[in-house]
């Protein structure tokens, strides 16, 4: 972080994206137990030892048989995919900065959310790590601070509804993962497939240390 006065750092929320429709994994991707729990709130989680607090960004009608220890915060910006959920954040919370990580990122990792948090610049309009996958920055998870809101807005009103769009085309600090697999996304069940091998895997390594 800067040297900025701390007393004007917005304080961080959490927010799990967990809306999607899930059609190329062919179910539920947020409901998937890849560490005991549903994913979904195995990530929020993880975010709660960093955030002030954290909710779950969802649908209407996924908050039946919502577990009452997490917060739902439901979308008011629709049928925009990950977008429509960090501005529906925003929309609810909108003086905070917002620690956003996606659903389907099993291989997510404590240290990844500290090296961000770590590095945080409420300068930029996000901090953000640099996707090893094809080198653009991934909005999926990412710190985007309050200043960012309007210009979300600013490219929705020009049709433009892709968070990472904003990122590439917007003052934003992109850090390289100390861990790549972090950042895997997990859509279809090949991904499904490799990331439970990875995470056998790790098991097995920290089992055998």
């Amino acid at each position: 972080m800067t040297s900025k006065d701390q007393n004007s750092v917005a304080e961080i929320y959490g927010l799990v994206l967990a809306g999607g429709k899930s059609r190329r994994m062919g179910k539920p991707k947020d409901q998937i137990h890849w560490h005991g729990k549903e994913q979904r709130y195995f990530a929020a989680d993880l975010l709660a030892e960093y955030c002030e607090k954290v909710f779950i960004s969802c649908r209407e009608d996924q908050t039946q048989d919502f577990d009452p220890n997490y917060q739902a915060l439901t979308d008011t910006f629709l049928n925009m995919g990950p977008f429509g959920g960090i501005l529906s954040a925003f929309h609810a919370h909108r003086d905070k900065a917002w620690l956003v990580v996606a659903c389907d990122l099993p291989l997510l990792d404590k240290d990844s959310l500290a090296k961000l948090l770590q590095n945080r610049d409420p300068d930029q309009i996000a901090t953000t790590y640099k996707s090893p996958f094809d080198g653009h920055p991934e909005p999926l998870i990412t710190i985007w601070e309050p200043k960012s809101y309007p210009l979300l807005l600013s490219f929705l009103a020009n049709g433009i509804t892709c968070p990472r769009k904003v990122l590439i085309h917007s003052d934003c600090l992109i850090l390289d993962p100390n861990n790549p697999d972090a950042l895997m996304n997990v859509n279809s069940p090949e991904d499904a497939e490799i990331a439970d091998k990875t995470l056998q895997e790790q098991k097995k390594t920290i089992d055998g240390s």
